[in-house]
Formats: structure tokens, sequence, C-alpha cells
């Protein structure tokens, strides 16, 4: 099973790979991705798309606009993760 830990620096990955102009930005798990981040609906649409890819999961519309911060969109996969 994958840890916490692995979720956020993989989802750091992703968002990194996904807006190369945050690279070196410490994105901790209390980072408000729109406002700390500057990265608009459509680069948290683009962001969203590559995670569901990364961990195949699928997260509905409806959740992820409750997301705000990066915690809540790890907290998001790793609920949807196999328990094995």
């Amino acid at each position: 099973m994958i840890s916490r830990e692995e979720i956020l620096n993989k989802t750091r990955e992703v968002i990194y790979e996904s807006a190369p102009e945050l690279e070196g930005m410490d994105l901790t798990e209390a980072t408000v991705i729109n406002t700390d981040t500057g990265i608009d609906s459509m680069g948290f649409t683009l962001i969203i798309c590559r995670l569901e890819a990364a961990f195949n999961v699928r997260i509905p519309g409806r959740q992820w606009q409750k997301l705000s911060t990066l915690g809540d969109v790890v907290s998001a996969i790793e609920k949807r993760l196999p328990k094995n």
C-alpha cells in the first residue's frame, strides 16, 4: 500500500510537471492550490487529469470542486486507492 507521504510526493511531482513555473516552490499540505500557486481553473483541471492517470483513480468533478489545499487533494486520492 502506498503511504500518504508517497502520494504527497507524487502529487507534487505531477504539479511541477504541469506547472513548471512552480518548480522550487515549497508545496505543503496546507498550500491552497489556486491562490497560493496562482494556478487557474484550466491548469487545475489539467493537474487533476494527470493525477487521476498517475494514481489510476477517478474522483468525481463535484468532489474536485471542494478541494482547496494540497492536503485535500492527497486525502481524496488516498481514499480512492485500493486498500491492499
